[in-house]
């Protein structure tokens, strides 16, 4: 129940901490340029979001969950707050009103996997398209929305390196420090691993699991919401179209490969971070090498395949969990 319990018995965080090592190592002889200070700030940078988006994610597959809505509902609050700021609207109405939407998805996020009973898969795989169509349809018109003028200074702050360290970077230690903080000594934070060990015996000694599910998916949906502002500041922009992207998928396989168990209960959030160190690394590398993008994804999807394996033997799945179908 504690996120000391969820390490893997192989030492999992340490192998893949070890394997990013390597891999940088290999690059950096590799790839010219890979050791610059532009490129090194821009990897670290593009993983911070990665790594923010990674933490959502985790808690709610720690909650023996997972959601797949969290590319649609990030990119579509945030697309909607630029739509209102181009429009006159000030930040003060414009940002509570997309935190209001997150919230909702997260909701009803819950309220169907916890309340409806749906497979965590199918109902964050729907309400993501729902969303999407949702926003597009209502919200918003075009696909790329920029930030306006006026708030430029917004992105400014974020392209800021106090003492030499990417405020995104800072942002994603800050983030990974409170969920670690709040997993291991808050009582919501025991409750999640209790419920993701074993719901049954965690409902039976009190935890109130629908509510807890609920409220994981609500921490995910306004996570996300936070590594979609930052990402709008790095580019002063907010591109829609990456919902049809593969950014959840990498979202899962930096949290599976960092060794957080899919079938609930077992990681912590040092997972997350050495997961999107190793996954940052490797699309940063690829990218400079010139890989195409189709070759970029099927190696991505081999090692999502790999992570997967991995997680099936390190923490064979029980009887309940199967029977259960949760994700």
């Amino acid at each position: 129940m504690s996120g000391s319990s969820g390490r893997g018995r192989f030492g999992q965080e340490e192998i893949i901490f070890a394997i990013a090592v390597i891999v940088f190592g290999v690059f950096s002889v590799m790839v010219p340029d890979f050791l610059s200070a532009g490129n090194i700030v821009s990897m670290v940078q593009s993983v911070s979001v990665l790594g923010i988006l990674g933490l959502g994610m985790a808690i709610t597959i720690l909650g023996r969950g997972v959601d797949l809505s969290m590319v649609a509902s990030m990119s579509v609050a945030i697309a909607w707050m630029l739509v209102q700021l181009n429009a006159g609207a000030p930040l003060v109405q414009a940002l509570p009103m997309a935190i209001a939407f997150s919230v909702l998805v997260g909701i009803i996020n819950g309220v169907l996997v916890a309340y409806v009973e749906i497979p965590a898969i199918f109902a964050t795989l729907a309400i993501g398209v729902t969303v999407y169509g949702f926003g597009k349809f209502f919200l918003v018109e075009s696909d790329v929305n920029h930030l306006p003028e006026a708030w430029r200074w917004l992105a400014d702050m974020v392209a800021a390196r106090p003492l030499g360290v990417p405020v995104p970077v800072i942002a994603f230690l800050g983030c990974a420090a409170v969920a670690h903080l709040g997993l291991r000594y808050l009582r919501d934070g025991r409750f999640i691993y209790a419920m993701g060990d074993n719901p049954i015996a965690a409902r039976t000694t009190g935890v109130p699991v629908r509510v807890m599910m609920v409220l994981q998916y609500v921490i995910s949906a306004l996570i996300a919401l936070l590594a979609g502002l930052i990402m709008t500041m790095l580019v002063t922009s907010m591109n829609t179209r990456i919902v049809s992207g593969t950014l959840v998928y990498d979202v899962i396989l930096v949290v599976v490969l960092g060794g957080i168990s899919l079938s609930g209960g077992r990681g912590g959030i040092l997972s997350v971070v050495v997961g999107t160190l190793l996954i940052g690394i490797m699309l940063n590398g690829m990218t400079m090498l010139n890989l195409t993008y189709t070759a970029q994804n099927v190696i991505k999807a081999l090692i999502l395949l790999l992570a997967l394996v991995l997680d099936t033997l390190i923490n064979p799945r029980d009887e309940q969990t199967a029977q259960q179908g949760d994700i």
